[in-house]
């Protein structure tokens, strides 16, 4: 009799399990699905940045079993991410609406640009020539995003601190050469269509061409702010 007892309470068990699993929907390795999503957000995230972007590493956390049928993803990604570099991604999966699964990937994403960088050391005060840097394609990431594009808004002016060999040039590690010293004679001069005046005055700050600083007029005393036209002369409105 027990034993009649012990079969019956088996077949019980493994007919609810059976039935459980036949209710059960089947579950399908995504992971292709997944790659081809993350894929396809950062192409879309970097386009039009007009650089070479590759995606060095795809890492999807376990294996994405999600239910069999058509379904849309999501990927969501920190804020501050700009699609180049590493970051920890989320993809999310959606059938009919309703969320199925979430999924964590980490990628790798290398960004090659064109960026001036030194050829060799520059001190803090060298001015920069054309010989002193030359465009070459990095890694953006490896530059924090910050890099300069054009030789020609580094040409003619001076580091502001030492900026080592083979390293990117940021517009922040340079300044204007200044061509007028601060308590040096200058000329102002005041013009416009049919009128032009001249006089002498002392400059009160440093100032390169282009920068507007303030000078002293000799004659009446009074300071007034002026544009540095060249090494001499100096121009106010009027």
């Amino acid at each position: 009799m027990l034993r009649i007892v012990f079969i019956a309470c088996l077949c019980t068990f493994f007919s609810a399990a059976f039935c459980q699993a036949a209710q059960t929907p089947a579950q399908f390795n995504r992971d292709a699905e997944v790659r081809a999503a993350v894929t396809a957000y950062v192409q879309q995230k970097t386009a039009g940045l007009g650089w070479e972007i590759r995606l060095r590493r795809i890492s999807v956390n376990g294996t994405p079993r999600l239910p069999e049928g058509e379904l849309q993803y999501e990927v969501l990604a920190p804020r501050q991410w700009e699609g180049w570099g590493a970051a920890s991604l989320a993809v999310v999966a959606r059938q009919n609406e309703r969320v199925v699964g979430n999924i964590p990937v980490q990628v790798d994403v290398e960004a090659l640009a064109d960026m001036v960088v030194t050829l060799r050391q520059l001190d803090h005060g060298t001015t920069i020539t054309a010989a002193d840097i030359a465009v070459q394609r990095r890694d953006v990431a490896a530059v924090a995003g910050k890099f300069t594009l054009n030789p020609g808004d580094l040409t003619g002016k001076r580091a502001r601190s030492t900026i080592k060999a083979n390293a990117a040039v940021r517009l922040d590690q340079v300044e204007k050469v200044p061509l007028i010293k601060s308590g040096q004679m200058v000329t102002i001069v005041a013009e416009n269509e049919v009128l032009k005046i001249t006089v002498a005055g002392r400059a009160r700050s440093a100032g390169a061409v282009g920068d507007v600083i303030m000078v002293q007029n000799l004659n009446s005393q009074k300071e007034i702010p002026a544009r540095v036209v060249n090494a001499t002369t100096v121009q106010v409105s009027f």
